[in-house]
């Protein structure tokens, strides 16, 4: 008799399968001079421009599809686009990615919630270097500031109730491609 292993739960299965993804998104320069104590404002203001980039087209993507998520979502609340025109003075005038992942299905936009969600909880920690340093351009990393942590837990406990096992290999597999066209961005020439 031979026992089917039991699946891993979304979140340990989004932890695991796009960990080298994530990695690689982390070696970039804005990172590395984090990392290294060397973060500059211009190295700041380089990486912001790219997210801007990113987060504009995926914002406008969520929102076309919001209605297939319930107001418990909250998906208003966690758009930053805002952010980053505050501490990008001239953010309108930024191009935007052309890369983006596909954002049509349920799934596809569950993945890359979780890699945008996600990117909250690390921003906690790079508006406290940012501030160490200095520089003043901390709006977006700040975020939800003292509501990260709840944001995130509500977040996580929605995506595994959605995540059915039917969805649960598409989900991974965008967030994964959104870990790496965000990487593709911000290390393209464009901006």
């Amino acid at each position: 008799m031979s026992f089917a292993a039991a699946p891993l739960p979304i979140l340990t299965r989004l932890r695991q399968e796009t960990r080298p993804a994530h990695e690689a998104l982390e070696q970039q320069e804005f990172n590395r001079a984090l990392g290294a104590g060397t973060l500059t404002a211009a190295v700041t203001h380089r990486f912001l421009a790219k997210l801007y980039g990113f987060v504009v087209p995926y914002e406008e993507q969520l929102r076309q599809h919001a209605a297939e998520f319930g107001p418990e979502w909250e998906l208003e609340r966690r758009a930053r686009a805002h952010l980053l025109r505050q501490d990008l003075p001239h953010a309108d005038e930024l191009p935007l990615a052309s890369n983006l992942p596909p954002l049509r299905t349920r799934a596809q936009l569950l993945g890359a919630l979780y890699v945008m969600e996600g990117s909250t909880l690390g921003g906690q920690v790079i508006a406290r270097q940012l501030a160490k340093n200095g520089i003043p351009a901390r709006a977006y990393f700040s975020g939800h500031a003292e509501q990260t942590g709840p944001l995130w837990k509500s977040f996580t406990s929605l995506l595994t109730e959605a995540a059915t096992s039917e969805l649960a290999d598409d989900i991974v597999a965008s967030a994964t491609l959104t870990f790496q066209r965000l990487h593709q961005w911000i290390e393209s020439d464009n901006a």
